[in-house]
C-alpha cells in the first residue's frame, strides 16, 4: 500500500490533497452478496428437512453432499475475498501536481496510472439514479489529451466536491508553472 507521506516520483513541494476510495455502499454490497450466498445452503437444508428428504440412505450420497457444500462455501469465500481486495486496493490520489489512479482487477492484475494536472482537459462529475443522488456519491471523469483519454474515479463520495477540487488544483498548477495552455484549457480557465 502506498504511503501518502512518500508517494512514488514525488516532486519537491508536491502534497497530497485527496485520497479517494469507492463509496462504503460498495463494501455493503459485497457483504450482502456473501450473506445471500451463505444463506442458500441453509435454505436448501430447511427444504430438505421440511419435505423429509432422506439423504443418508446411500453411503455414497452423504460424503458427496458434504464435499459439494464445502466446495460451494470455499467458492463463496474466494469470491468475497477477491471482491474485498478489489474494493480495498482501488484508490485515487490527487496531489498538487498530479492524479494517481490505482485500480485492482481480480487478485493478480493492478493498473497504476499517473496524470500530471497540466494535461487535464476536462473534469466531469456524474451521479445517476435516486440512491447516488440521495447519498451523494458517483463517478468523476478526468479527460486528457494524452494516451489514456479518460480517468474514472468510480463511486466516490461527493463527486461534485472532488471535481471542484481538481479544477481548482488544475487552475493553480497552470498559473504557478506557466505552462502553455491549449485553446480548450484557456476556455475552461476563463469560466
Amino acid at each position: 500500500m502506498m504511503s501518502l507521506e512518500r508517494l512514488p516520483n514525488m516532486q519537491p513541494g508536491e502534497t497530497p490533497v485527496l485520497f479517494l476510495r469507492r463509496y462504503w455502499l460498495d463494501l455493503f454490497k459485497i457483504f450482502f452478496n456473501a450473506l445471500v450466498l451463505l444463506l442458500l445452503p441453509i435454505a436448501a437444508g430447511i427444504v430438505i428437512v421440511f419435505f423429509e428428504i432422506d439423504l443418508s440412505t446411500g453411503s455414497f450420497l452423504g460424503p458427496i453432499m458434504r464435499l459439494a457444500l464445502t466446495a460451494y462455501l470455499m467458492i463463496v469465500l474466494i469470491v468475497t475475498i477477491t471482491e474485498l481486495t478489489d474494493y480495498w486496493l482501488d484508490s485515487w490520489i490527487v496531489t498538487t501536481e498530479r492524479i494517481i489512479s490505482t485500480e485492482q482487477f481480480g487478485l493478480f492484475k493492478r493498473i497504476v496510472s499517473e496524470l500530471p494536472l497540466v494535461q487535464v482537459e476536462d473534469v466531469t462529475a456524474e451521479t445517476s439514479g435516486f440512491l447516488e443522488t440521495f447519498m451523494t456519491f458517483g463517478d468523476v471523469y478526468v479527460q486528457t489529451a494524452g494516451e489514456r483519454e479518460r480517468f474514472q474515479f468510480k463511486n466516490v463520495n461527493n463527486p461534485e466536491e472532488v471535481k471542484e477540487t481538481i479544477i481548482r488544483l488544475w487552475q493553480t498548477c497552470k498559473t504557478q508553472h506557466h505552462h502553455r495552455l491549449t485553446d480548450r484549457q484557456e476556455e475552461k480557465l476563463g469560466e
